[in-house]
């Protein structure tokens, strides 16, 4: 598959087969500095954050799943929501830490095997919640950094002071939808990238969801196209924080 780099500047283009691509890439995607809150996500071209099947999964190819695994290996820890891990069944990155954000502690039907090693998976909650964390876990091993409630729901500041204090500066945010919207409205999100499917529907599930209003302005700095229509794209957020969207679950 063909990637090219249309903005910034002349057009660009590599070739995901040649040995090379991987550290283009790298250069492409370098964050713009050593603390960072960047959100990686792939949506249809109407907004929809799943396929037919409800996941990601199917939206998704071979350049989105590459590029997916250079964000992450520039990041020291990849942040999702406990509705995430539910319906994508997820697995443990093979580079960066994984963190779990969940108000209600319900972690079924995760894909993290026993053997996970020690400070690998963390784990934001409300203290009420952990017993059910711990139930839905089962067994596998997790660092569990409980935090206060305001007004009945986590603060997006404090996650990122909580991974931070733990080292992990550079953070990618993968969704889903109720923690996206959350970071966003909190103008916590220094980055947004965005790799657009070349379908319409999916899933109705969106990538704001529906009541949620998040007013913030972005800067294109770069857009890359692949050969089977997939629009790869780097926004750089700014603008004035907004209410809070429903909190997560």
């Amino acid at each position: 598959m063909i990637l090219s780099r249309i903005y910034p500047g002349t057009t660009e283009a590599i070739d995901l087969d040649d040995a090379s691509s991987r550290d283009t890439l790298r250069d492409w995607y370098q964050p713009t500095g050593m603390s960072v809150v960047r959100m990686n996500l792939i949506t249809t071209i109407d907004g929809s954050v799943g396929g037919t099947d409800g996941t990601s999964h199917t939206l998704s190819n071979p350049a989105d799943r590459r590029i997916l695994g250079v964000i992450r290996e520039l990041a020291d820890v990849v942040l999702v929501g406990a509705s995430s891990v539910r319906r994508e069944g997820y697995l443990l990155p093979r580079h960066a830490r994984l963190a779990v954000v969940t108000g209600s502690g319900d972690l079924t039907g995760h894909g993290f095997g026993t053997d996970v090693e020690p400070g690998r998976l963390v784990v934001l909650c409300a203290a009420a919640s952990v017993g059910r964390l711990m139930e839905t876990l089962g067994g596998v091993p997790a660092e569990i950094v409980t935090l206060p409630l305001t007004d009945g729901a986590l603060s997006m500041t404090d996650v990122i002071t909580a991974l931070r204090v733990r080292g992990m500066e550079s953070i990618v945010c993968e969704g889903g939808p109720s923690l996206a919207s959350q970071l966003l409205a909190a103008d916590l999100v220094d980055e947004l990238c965005l790799s657009t499917s070349p379908v319409i529907g999916g899933s109705d599930q969106q990538l704001l969801p529906a009541g949620v209003a998040v007013d913030r302005r972005a800067t294109l700095t770069q857009l890359i196209v692949d050969d089977a229509s997939g629009l790869y794209a780097r926004w750089r957020m700014g603008g004035e924080p907004t209410a809070a969207p429903p909190a997560i679950e």
